[in-house]
């Protein structure tokens, strides 16, 4: 048994297809096939049920991906746990946020390098969930912060936050902390939102789906800067965490509110790949954000409930 056959069977699980596998992993299909009957064979089960539509897991093949997940698992730790030392790191990391994540924490990230690593190369990249995702899996990225990650099996991700979104509006909305304001309030007013691929928009038409209410997007941006801009000069009100315009309501050019009835929330995870060791660089990126994560909260700033 080989590792390399692990981490084609927990890709192969995750995405239900060796066509699909064998794109994220940059490996022939025919190479990934023989991979799955060989580690049948050794096994003496069948994994997967091959149908039309692509592959699922036995009832042996979840038990034994289990196993195959863990095994993963505790090869990286032996790895990290071998190479722990406390002398400076030189090399390259590649660290993905959503964009909203990245203006807040890129500043304080690259002066904890400094610090510890000044001969660390940084490589910072914004992106969506989904991307950042096909990122880390084609090696692209060391490690990624993402909003709402679907259970995929190849990721080893371990709870950051669950982030409260506010309703933004410009200063003459009079938006304050200490007054919340209903989804139900919201019926009618202009909104500008990002498009409905983008996972902020789901969880705001989900919340106020449950208020009974149909959000008028009068303008889809899926750039917040610009969102934020449209909304200084009156064209409507949007919904954003707290980071990204911090800096906005402290000078009085944008003002916020909490959303109400329902909540809206997004959690906030650390990722690296479960297939493959994080390199020392990453998962002192990993430490470094977690720490910046938990100031922001518990300086106010970030608005929402720690969860590591």
């Amino acid at each position: 048994m080989e590792l390399s056959q692990l981490r084609t069977l927990i890709h192969v699980a995750e995405l239900g297809s060796l066509s699909k596998a064998a794109d994220r992993l940059h490996i022939a299909q025919p190479a990934l096939s023989r991979q799955v009957r060989l580690l049948e064979e050794e096994l003496g089960v069948r994994l997967f049920a091959r149908h039309g539509r692509g592959m699922v897991l036995t009832e042996q093949g979840q038990e034994i991906l289990k196993h195959a997940t863990r095994v993963m698992t505790e090869l990286e730790e032996m790895r990290a746990a071998a190479s722990e030392t406390g002398a400076p790191l030189r090399g390259q990391i590649a660290i993905g946020f959503p964009p909203t994540v990245a203006d807040i924490v890129s500043v304080p990230l690259v002066a904890s390098f400094g610090q510890a690593h000044p001969q660390a190369e940084l490589r910072l990249v914004a992106g969506y969930t989904g991307n950042l995702i096909d990122w880390l899996h084609r090696g692209e990225i060391d490690v990624a912060v993402l909003y709402d990650p679907h259970a995929a099996r190849s990721l080893r991700s371990q709870p950051l936050l669950l982030e409260n979104l506010f309703l933004i509006g410009p200063p003459d909305a009079g938006f304050s902390s200490d007054r919340a304001v209903t989804f139900k309030q919201l019926d009618g007013k202009r909104m500008l939102l990002p498009s409905v691929r983008h996972g902020l928009r789901t969880i705001v038409e989900h919340c106020a789906s449950e208020a009974g209410i149909a959000l008028n997007v009068v303008v889809e941006a899926d750039s917040y800067a610009t969102q934020k801009d449209l909304v200084r000069h009156g064209h409507g009100w949007t919904i954003l965490p707290l980071p990204p315009i911090h800096e906005d309501i402290a000078a009085g050019r944008l003002t916020a509110a909490p959303l109400v009835d329902p909540v809206p929330v997004r959690r906030l995870v650390l990722s690296y790949p479960a297939d493959r060791p994080a390199p020392r660089l990453a998962r002192f990126a990993g430490e470094a954000i977690t720490g910046i994560v938990r100031d922001k909260v518990e300086r106010g700033i970030w608005a929402g409930q720690l969860l590591g």
